[in-house]
């Protein structure tokens, strides 16, 4: 069986009772007897040739146009993207089946053209990295890149792309480093390479660079809104978490509501926010990396807390059950003594809720009295992430942390959008 199919084209493999489509993967000299192939669902499967009645090529892999240029358009806004690296800014390597980063910001939108429609761009890209590998130190770098771009009178928004595992922490840190924001600082995402057909990266892209050249002054995350390319969602920063592996609309607003619905074409508002105007963002970069975020566990030894304190952690969040509890009960397992021992010391501990939705109380039981009576600082709807990020953010200011309750103070102040007095499904 003979096709002139290569790595890298999307096919169609027919066998006696079913027809597979993906892409066409490359196999290792010692396996020519199998067609390994990647299915739309990013699984990949492999076929012994002689069971193959067919290989019907369906589309022809893009090769990357070295004469490519981004071309601007005086007609056109200007918006600054920061490629920062992730599976949106990543093609799928045939020799390997996985995905691997882009070399050149043309090499970008040879895949994402419609983009430039719209808009011009100015490109950046200050480092590729997966999400997971990132930490407050690269925040900080995208926060000082998207500061410059805010003092740019040509450029109307920003667009930051960004791996989706820990997206979130990055724009909770966005929302506090950037006070007083003056246009539009959007970060998007995809689930899927950008050579995939069932890739979510297009439909996002677009929506970031339309929320890009609006009114809308925030840190936001713009998104797919269900499995299907209808339109984004504009997500605040500070309230949005991802809630599904792999889905297209993995990342959900909680205890709040999205800015506003986003179409390829139009923004329909949704809810209350910042209106760009000239006065000048208020940087801030300041963060503590002495901080850590800690999940209880039924049957959990309190005694986790002295490795915190003897490594000089100056502050703590930890995800509480329910309406914010912790085991009260029995000499040894109970962490009120161990509580009141280590905020004694000088750590700063936080309190959020496992549950994610919805808003912590301590009065209604006596346990979460018993807690709320050591210094516990109970942070209301605020998500574990943001008041992650948020307390790394108030440590690093000397001048808060003078006392405890100029601390506690900032971290119920709201800075941006973090709490909710009135709670949304």
């Amino acid at each position: 069986m003979k096709t002139n199919a290569k790595p890298g084209d999307y096919i169609e493999i027919h066998l006696s009772k079913i027809i597979y489509e993906g892409v066409l993967l490359e196999v290792p000299e010692s396996e020519k007897g199998i067609i390994l192939l990647k299915l739309d669902s990013g699984y990949n499967i492999g076929f012994n040739r002689k069971d193959i009645l067919e290989i019907k090529l369906k589309k022809k892999s893009k090769e990357f146009d070295e004469n490519f240029k981004i071309k601007n358009d005086s007609k056109k806004p200007t918006i600054a993207m920061i490629l920062t690296g992730g599976t949106i800014a990543s093609k799928y390597n045939p020799k390997t089946g996985g995905v691997h980063p882009l070399t050149k910001p043309e090499e970008f939108f040879k895949y994402y053209p419609e983009i430039l429609d719209k808009v011009n761009v100015n490109v950046e890209i200050p480092f590729m990295k997966a999400s997971e590998d990132m930490g407050f130190k690269d925040w900080q770098k995208i926060a000082k890149i998207v500061e410059k771009y805010l003092k740019d009178g040509n450029i109307r928004g920003i667009v930051i792309t960004h791996g989706t595992d820990t997206l979130h922490y990055t724009s909770a840190a966005l929302s506090f480093f950037l006070g007083n924001l003056n246009k539009p600082v959007v970060l998007t995402y995809s689930q899927r390479s950008i050579d995939r057909a069932s890739s979510d990266a297009n439909l996002n892209l677009k929506c970031a660079s339309l929320a890009a050249i609006s009114d809308i002054a925030e840190v936001m995350l713009v998104g797919h809104a269900n499995e299907s390319d209808d339109f984004c969602y504009a997500m605040p920063g500070t309230k949005v978490r991802k809630l599904h592996t792999s889905r297209r609309d993995a990342f959900k607003v909680v205890n709040s509501k999205p800015f506003a619905k986003i179409f390829p074409d139009r923004i329909e508002i949704l809810s209350n926010y910042k209106r760009s105007t000239k006065e000048k963002t208020k940087s801030d970069f300041k963060f503590e990396e002495k901080t850590a975020l800690l999940k209880v566990y039924p049957g959990q030894n309190p005694d986790i807390l002295d490795y915190y304190v003897k490594n000089k952690f100056k502050g703590l969040v930890i995800e509480m059950f329910g309406l914010g509890h912790v085991p009260t009960k029995g000499a040894r397992m109970s962490w009120i003594k161990k509580l009141k021992e280590v905020q004694s010391k000088g750590m700063i501990i936080c309190a959020t809720p496992q549950t994610i939705n919805g808003r912590l109380n301590p009065l209604v039981y006596s346990n979460g009295r018993n807690i709320l009576e050591t210094g516990v600082i109970y942070l209301e709807d605020m998500l574990s992430e943001t008041a992650f990020v948020k307390l790394g953010w108030v440590l690093g200011h000397k001048e808060w942390t003078k006392s405890k309750e100029i601390v506690k103070e900032k971290m119920l102040h709201n800075f941006a959008h973090e709490l909710n007095e009135r709670l949304e499904e």
